[in-house]
Formats: structure tokens, C-alpha cells, sequence
């Protein structure tokens, strides 16, 4: 197998496919012209026709014009695409034709040629590095085009690297003996179909856009997709196996792709276990701020991926607005705490809120203007049984967002501080940093209720927590802050012997197995912590966002410690993986409370 022969007609045929659906066309009636007749040219010929093209349809071009019946002392490979025409050139090839597929030299195809194609002209310009005709010029000249190139700095790049090392990765673990033409459509129809597929955050940033949706400038997978080593291995394992040509057979494709997915880190390894956690029993997540372009994308994934049941909180006109703005559709609820509809809701609400808080500075009348604002609507649907998970913030500052849960949603029994904690996914393992949200300087007594928590929590998420409280000094209880945290530890040991917890430490030394080799009495041993509760406030949340800033690494949270329903507030302008991300803890919040 070669890249620039086989890689190149699978990749442009996925494109292809791709290309008749957004036209219209269909592949066994258009009509294609390829210009070039290379090893490239010929093999993506070939696998056009395995994919229904009809042979008649080609006229093939080389640097002498078309290739005909006219012509003279043609190699073995061209005669196979001899037409009967009396059409000798390029430019008149292209009168009426569907599909160009240039494989030649740059620049061969003027604005006029392309004008004098058939409706909705598909062209595939892959001369490197300048195209048969320029994206700019081809889409200047014509409206209707759609169009491809080799190039990385347009759309649609048919680029090799989709298909490699991804369909040797599927044969070589079946032990296939070769690679067929049905492994070769096997990939085809794989990398087709992960392009009408939601793209992931993480694509977004990579190409610094808002937005990738199927359509004229997106038909073809971004290199930087993920979803390439699973779909398009799997795709070519299947097909070996089908068409008897593997040595070994995969019997649990989703033992399997777990395998391929571990390749690609500890922190997608963890994300997606949470995922499928949560698709066993997936749960309805109400998220705030409905309108917002990315919590209706984290809806569509949610909703997709089967991860939760979501709906939106907001006003129902803006949101439908919004929906239809950014080209998303969704089947899902949208509440509206102003619509109507909601006056009875409205009145059990306001008795709800009365009752609990008419000793605490809320009177009638400001529960019933309370009850019509989302920040207070959402916890009270929640209080109510009105949705399993509650998501809100994201467009408004932390503390504001979650007073009103606060005066909504009662502690568990025995917490008497509620705290938060992020989830720090690094390249070796996951890490937690609490309290990073809530608690401005916490007394000992308050971290040792912040480390249980917090221990209670990652051990939820089947992770054996090791636990550092953390100082400046290194257990030498000089200074104010390095005391409180001592006395914590002091408390913890105590009452909790079990609990793989010690300090005062300094981070550097609780993450290294080296440096706590230089204390063996610590409870750590030389196994570095995976959990890190700071002194204060200022210290937790200013460290995990250096690193959400840096994006050294992703985070998730904060996640809301103490608190008796499964209510999560999102920082300010989270992206879509955050808040989906948030959402799914949301769920398994909700299923341990049906435990419960």
C-alpha cells in the first residue's frame, strides 16, 4: 500500500460520498473528470467505480489531453480508461461534467472551465502546493462550488493522515493477511460518516472556530480527530474479518475499542468511563442559560451520546431563536419559568421558597418575583423532583449563581460546609484540588470536613484517593496557615485512621515519590497524592486557573461537594467539553442519590 496512491482514494472517496449527499447527485449518473494519470489518479479511479461510478462516465486526462480512442502507445494501467469520445482537451472535457478531480499540476483549470461545469461542480483540486485552480478563485467564480484541495490552510483537506496509521491499525489486529478492496470501502464509509457526526470540542480548538458542522466547507474529518483511531480501525478490523482475509478475530468490539481509546491517554480513559457510567442510567440534566450557543451544543451531546436526558432552562423564544441561528436542532424540553404554562409550577414554587426562607429575609413578594427568574426556577425544580441534575451559571459570576442553591437545596445530613473541587486531568493521572470555589479561609475544622468530602467523592469515581493538605512549609507548623492545616491533619489522623492523608506539605514534594522518600513517617509512603486540599481559597482557585489558562491540562468542575440533590455551577464561559463533562458527573451524582 502506498499513501499518496490508496490514501488518497479513500480519503477523496469519502469525500465523494459526502459530496453527492450535500448536492443531491448521485454516483452512478455524474459525470467525472480527472485530470492526471498517476499511480494516484488511477487507484482513486478505481475505487470511484467500486463505490458505483460508472466507467463510462470517466474521461481521464493526462498531460497529452484526454485519454481516447485516438490515442497511440498508452501504458498497460491507461488503457483500462479508454472513452469513446471525440473530446481531445481538458477544457471541453469539463463542459457539463459533475466531479473534477485534479491529481496533476497547479493552475490547469481556469475560471472559465470551471463555469462551464454542470450545477453544483464538485472539485477536488489536490495538486500540492498549488491547487489545479485556488480555493479563492474557485469559490469567487462560482457560489455553487464545492470543493476540496491538499491544502491544510482551507477547508476539507484531503490529507493522507486520516486513513494512516488507521487502516494498519485494524489490519494488523485482526493479523489480516492483506488489505482488500472491502477494507479499503470499510474506511471509506467510516471516515464519511464521522464527518455528519457532532465534532468535538477539542477539533474546535484546535482550528480556532465556533463551530464545524457538516455541509460545503466541512465534509472531510480534521486530522486532529480523535474519533479516527476508533471508527476508521474498527471499521477495517470488521471488514477483514467479513471477508475472511484475518488471521484473528475480535470478539468484543467494545472491549476493543477501549483499548484503541486507551492509546490516547489516562484522562480520556477516565472521561469516557464516567460516560458509560452514565449512559447505563442516564438521568434528566436541566442546564441554565439555554440560549447560550455552548450549552445548546453540550444538550445536542448529551442528548446524542445518550449520556443524559437534557432540557433547557430560559426563555423559550430566545432559545428557539438561538437554535435556529446556530443551525441546531433539538427535540428537547425547554422550560420557561416566565411562559404561562408554568403558573401553577410558578405557585408551588413560591410557596417552596416562602416556606424556607420567610425567616431568612424573602417575603411574599419577593418570592413570587424570584420564582420567575432561572437562577431560583432551576434549584426549585430540583427540590421539587421536577429533574434529576440541575446545571447552572455559566454567564454570570459563581457566587451570585450559587447563593440561590444555597437557600434552595438543603446540606446532606452532617455536612456542615458545603465545598467544591476540580478535576485536573493530567497526561500521567487525574488530580483534585478542593476547596476552589467556595470557602475563603477555612478553619482546621472546616478542612477536615473539606478533605472528607473530598475523599468521598474521588473514591466515587472508583480512584483510590491519597490525600495532601497542603502549606508552604513541609510539616513544620510555623506559620499561621501551615498551624490550621497541622491542626486539620491532627483531627484527621485521629478520627480517621484509615484515611491516606498528611501534612503540611508543599505541592512539589506531595506529587513527587523522590521527595516524600525524604519523610517516611507520612502516611504517604513514597506514593505521590492524587488529591490536594489547599489552606485557603485564594491559593486553590488561583492554582487551577493558571492551568485552565495555560490549558496544560483539562479540567472538569468545580464539582459541589455537601450538598443533598446533584447540583453542579459552571465557571464563566465554559466550553462545550466542560459542560458536558460537568453534566455527566451531574448524572452520577443522581444515580448514587437513587442508590441512596
Amino acid at each position: 500500500m502506498h499513501d499518496d496512491q490508496h490514501g488518497t482514494a479513500i480519503i477523496s472517496a469519502a469525500a465523494l460520498i459526502n459530496c453527492m449527499e450535500i448536492t443531491g447527485k448521485k454516483i452512478n449518473e455524474v459525470k467525472m473528470v480527472i485530470n492526471g494519470a498517476g499511480a494516484a489518479a488511477i487507484a482513486c479511479a478505481k475505487l470511484y467505480i467500486s463505490l458505483g461510478l460508472d466507467p463510462k462516465n470517466i474521461l481521464m486526462c493526462d498531460s497529452k489531453g484526454v485519454i481516447n480512442q485516438k490515442r497511440e502507445n498508452l501504458t498497460p494501467e491507461k488503457l483500462d480508461f479508454v472513452a469513446q469520445t471525440e473530446i481531445d482537451t481538458l477544457e471541453d472535457a469539463l463542459k457539463g461534467s459533475d466531479v473534477f478531480v485534479g491529481l496533476s499540476k497547479g493552475n490547469v483549470m481556469s475560471p472559465e472551465m470551471l463555469l462551464s461545469m454542470a450545477k453544483d461542480p464538485i472539485v477536488f483540486a489536490l495538486a500540492n502546493p498549488d491547487p489545479e485552480i485556488s480555493y479563492d478563485l474557485a469559490v469567487a467564480t462560482r457560489e455553487d462550488v464545492i470543493m476540496a484541495t491538499g491544502r491544510s490552510d482551507y477547508p476539507n483537506q484531503v490529507n493522507n493522515v486520516l486513513g494512516f496509521p488507521y487502516i494498519f491499525r485494524g489490519a494488523l489486529d485482526v493479523q489480516a493477511r492483506g488489505i482488500n478492496e472491502a477494507m479499503k470501502l470499510a474506511a471509506v464509509h467510516a471516515l464519511a460518516e464521522i464527518a455528519k457526526e457532532p465534532v468535538p470540542e477539542m477539533v474546535k480548538l484546535a482550528y480556532n472556530v465556533r463551530d464545524i458542522s457538516f455541509g460545503k466547507e466541512y465534509f472531510i474529518p480534521k486530522p486532529f480527530d480523535n474519533r479516527l483511531i476508533t471508527k476508521v480501525s474498527m471499521a477495517v478490523a470488521k471488514a477483514a474479518m467479513e471477508s475472511g482475509i484475518a488471521g484473528k478475530h475480535i470478539e468484543n468490539f467494545e472491549e476493543y475499542e477501549n483499548q484503541l481509546l486507551d492509546r490516547m491517554g489516562r484522562d480520556e480513559k477516565l472521561v469516557r468511563m464516567m460516560q458509560n457510567r452514565a449512559k447505563a442510567n442516564p438521568k434528566r440534566v436541566t442546564l441554565g442559560n439555554g440560549e447560550e450557543y455552548n450549552i445548546l451544543k453540550a444538550a445536542q451531546i448529551l442528548q446524542e451520546e445518550g449520556i443524559a436526558f437534557p432540557s433547557l432552562l430560559g426563555s423559550k423564544r430566545l432559545i428557539k431563536e438561538k437554535m435556529e441561528e446556530y443551525g441546531i436542532t433539538l427535540d428537547i424540553p425547554i422550560i420557561d419559568p416566565n411562559d404561562d404554562d408554568n403558573k401553577e409550577t410558578r405557585k408551588r414554587y413560591r410557596k417552596t421558597l416562602w416556606d424556607k426562607r420567610n425567616r431568612k429575609g424573602i417575603n411574599e413578594y419577593k418570592a413570587k418575583r424570584y420564582v420567575r427568574q432561572r437562577d431560583y426556577f432551576g434549584p426549585l425544580m430540583l427540590e421539587h423532583g421536577d429533574t434529576d441534575a440541575l446545571i447552572i451559571g455559566f454567564s454570570k459570576s459563581y457566587a451570585s449563581v450559587l447563593k440561590p442553591v444555597l437557600e434552595i437545596i438543603d446540606k446532606k445530613p452532617g455536612v456542615n460546609k458545603v465545598a467544591a473541587m476540580m478535576m485536573i486531568l493530567t497526561e500521567k493521572k487525574p488530580l483534585f484540588f478542593a476547596d476552589t470555589s467556595i470557602n475563603k479561609n477555612p478553619t482546621a475544622e472546616d478542612l477536615v470536613e473539606i478533605a472528607r468530602m473530598a475523599e468521598y467523592t474521588v473514591r466515587s469515581f472508583a480512584i483510590e484517593p491519597r490525600l495532601a493538605m497542603l502549606g508552604y512549609e513541609n510539616f513544620s507548623a510555623k506559620a499561621d496557615s501551615s498551624k490550621k492545616v497541622a491542626a486539620a491533619v491532627k483531627i484527621l489522623h485521629e478520627k480517621y485512621p484509615k484515611m491516606v492523608v498528611d501534612g503540611e506539605i508543599q505541592p512539589d514534594f506531595a506529587l513527587n515519590s523522590d521527595h516524600l522518600a525524604d519523610y517516611p513517617f507520612s502516611k504517604l509512603g513514597t506514593n505521590p497524592a492524587n488529591v490536594l486540599v489547599f489552606p485557603n481559597l485564594e491559593s486553590a482557585n488561583l492554582s487551577y486557573k493558571i492551568i485552565r489558562g495555560m490549558k496544560a491540562a483539562q479540567t472538569i468542575g468545580p464539582i459541589l461537594m455537601g450538598l443533598d440533590q446533584p447540583v453542579h455551577v459552571l465557571q464563566m464561559r465554559s466550553s462545550v467539553d466542560e459542560i458536558v463533562n460537568l453534566a455527566t458527573i451531574a448524572v452520577l451524582d443522581a444515580q448514587m442519590k437513587d442508590k441512596q
